[in-house]
This record gives C-alpha cells, sequence and structure tokens, in this order.
C-alpha cells in the first residue's frame, strides 16, 4: 500500500513539475494598448518591463500599442511620467499562442510645494536698491510730455506717415488743385483779356450816351 502510493504521489509531482516546466517554455506573444483610465485617451510610449525575464523592456508606440513575445505567468509592469504604474501578471496557462489585453494606467497628480523667487538674496541688497530706485512720473506729467511740441516736432520728423494721413493729404492737395483751376478758369477778374473788354464796353457807353446828349 506504501509503495502504492509513493508511486501515485510520484506521477503526481512529475506532471506537476512537467507542466510547469512546458509553462515556462512557451512563449507567447503579448499584444494590447495602454489608455488613460479616467479619459479611456491612449498612452503613448509607455515603457513595458517584463520583471520575470531579466527585467527586459519594452515601449509602446505613439498610438498606445505594444506587441512582444512573454512567458505564461510573466510579471509585467507599465510605466509612464505622469502616470501610476500598474503590474499585470499573465495567467499561468493560456492555450493559444497569444494573448491580448487592454491596459488602463491612472493618471498622476503631483502637488507642488509653493516657491516664492525673490530678486534680492539679503534685505540690505534690497534697501540699496530702494533707496536709489527713480520713480516715475506720474500719469498727468506724462501725458504733457508726450503732448509737448518738442514731443510731438520729433515724432513728426521721425516716425513714417501711415496710410490714412497720406491718402488725406493727397485728398486735399488734389482738392485744392482743383479749386484753383476752377478759379483761374472761371474768374474773370483774373484774366487780363476780360479786363480790357470791360474797359471797352465802359468806353462805348460813356461814347454812347455823349452822343445822345
Amino acid at each position: 500500500m506504501r509503495y502504492t502510493l509513493a508511486i501515485i504521489l510520484l506521477f503526481f509531482v512529475s506532471s506537476v513539475f512537467a507542466q510547469d516546466k512546458a509553462s515556462q517554455n512557451k512563449l507567447v506573444q503579448f499584444s494590447g494598448i495602454v489608455t488613460d483610465a479616467d479619459s479611456n485617451i491612449v498612452v503613448p510610449y509607455v515603457t513595458i518591463t517584463n520583471l520575470s525575464n531579466k527585467m527586459q523592456k519594452y515601449a509602446a508606440n505613439y498610438q498606445g500599442f505594444f506587441s512582444f513575445v512573454v512567458n505564461p505567468g510573466d510579471t509585467v509592469v507599465f510605466s509612464a511620467v505622469g502616470f501610476t504604474s500598474k503590474t499585470l501578471v499573465l495567467p499561468t496557462i493560456i492555450a493559444d499562442n497569444k494573448y491580448t489585453a487592454m491596459v488602463q494606467i491612472k493618471s498622476e497628480i503631483v502637488y507642488l510645494k509653493t516657491v516664492r523667487v525673490n530678486p534680492w538674496a539679503t534685505v540690505e541688497e534690497f534697501n540699496k536698491d530702494f533707496l536709489s530706485l527713480k520713480i516715475a512720473d506720474d500719469d498727468m506729467a506724462i501725458a504733457k510730455k508726450n503732448l509737448s511740441r518738442q514731443s510731438i516736432n520729433g515724432m513728426r520728423l521721425t516716425l513714417p506717415r501711415d496710410a490714412g494721413e497720406i491718402a488725406n493729404s493727397n485728398y486735399r492737395y488734389n482738392f485744392d488743385r482743383m479749386m484753383n483751376v476752377n478759379m483761374r478758369q472761371t474768374n474773370p477778374l483774373l484774366n487780363p483779356f476780360a479786363w480790357g473788354k470791360l474797359m471797352q464796353e465802359i468806353f462805348n457807353g460813356d461814347k454812347a450816351r455823349s452822343s445822345e446828349q
């Protein structure tokens, strides 16, 4: 009876050891996509570490897709900047030669302490800069300075004219030119021949009145 139990136990241990050895030697194509657990948006370039295979590292592409060879029962860690690492243990028994999974990692929020940056290293430096500080003019003084004759003349000589100013200047020039031409053409007082004709009419009128008398 003892020999029978010993033989059965030996066969059982041998079968279990054979299954474990077979599972360790079996290769499985592990594929999947890594997404954000909160928004379901793909997480690109995630680093994948196989802890059971000498810390072998892989990387997902820009679409969050990954695919590499593992053994059943391997432990895989997914890590990315700004996300909490996630550990995934593959099943020890995988019937097919491929295994797929949708891996979700959770974003990690890190609250940093408030940092106050001072431009002065010591209080003495602050006092020195404060005492040598030049106070600017108030708004009224600045406005008067900008509207002074010297400031306006300087800007007139240095600043180029804009399109509106050029258009208004051309319009006034053309208008004045047109008015001067019309005045010269229509005003008889500016025509010497009109003056001569007027004098001739006055002389003829005086002559006619003299003959009538």
